[in-house]
């Protein structure tokens, strides 16, 4: 697989290098020549392609015709969206990746400009983040009979007192069911058998009374019951 990588900062070259290792065939287009005496100390001399992306006469010359991938990884938004957009109208090139470096211009990088993957730095910490959040906070999804009763939704973390144990042999409070349990995107039927797994989504009626205890199950321990447990086995 040929990807032309356009942009030769931290970013570009750490891709060019990541994928000579994985035994891709790798093109880097650069102009700066502080950028690429850099990269002359870091990559195989023949990677390396000196000029401007911005021109499409330098991206045909660097062999953008036969490439599969293109990554536009410049520190320029306006650069990466018309390379993106050349690479895909003018030279067919299969798949194009682009650098967001300014979150506010995310919105621009879409089909219009043919960019098939965006990567914005801000978006994905901010993913991280509410996914980390997530994991052991229990969500009420719905009130049923007036309040008793909640359906909820739990995506089980690491460490969980849940994890490895089958349905039949978890100690659910009295008055609480699991409805299901959703593992890699697929539903799997709540059955005595199943045993829970890290990241599975549980979906589970419950007694709003006993809505802690269920809770309790399905989170990551606190670090004060931790602490207790390391006690207790000294």
């Amino acid at each position: 697989m040929l990807v032309l990588i356009t942009g030769g900062g931290r970013t570009g070259a750490q891709l060019a290098s990541l994928l000579i290792q994985q035994r891709h065939q790798v093109c880097l287009i650069e102009d700066r020549p502080q950028i690429l005496a850099s990269l002359h100390r870091e990559l195989p001399t023949e990677v390396i392609f000196e000029g401007s992306a911005n021109y499409p006469h330098v991206l045909e010359q660097a062999g953008i015709a036969k490439a599969n991938v293109l990554a536009a990884c410049t520190d320029e938004d306006a650069a990466n969206l018309v390379t993106c957009y050349y690479a895909r109208c003018r030279f067919n090139v299969p798949r194009t990746i682009a650098r967001i470096n300014n979150p506010r211009n995310a919105w621009l990088f879409n089909d219009t400009f043919r960019v098939d993957v965006a990567l914005n730095q801000a978006e994905i910490l901010a993913s991280l983040i509410e996914e980390e959040m997530s994991l052991g906070d229990m969500m009420t999804l719905l009130k049923i009979r007036r309040g008793k009763y909640s359906l909820v939704e739990e995506k089980i973390p690491d460490g969980a007192l849940a994890v490895g144990v089958a349905i039949k042999d978890l100690a659910l409070p009295p008055n609480s069911v699991i409805a299901a349990i959703i593992r890699q995107g697929q539903i799997l039927i709540p059955r005595g058998a199943v045993k829970f797994d890290v990241g599975d989504e549980v979906l589970a009626i419950v007694d709003s009374s006993e809505a802690g205890d269920l809770a309790a199950l399905f989170c990551r321990p606190s670090e004060e019951a931790q602490d207790r447990d390391a006690t207790l086995d000294e």
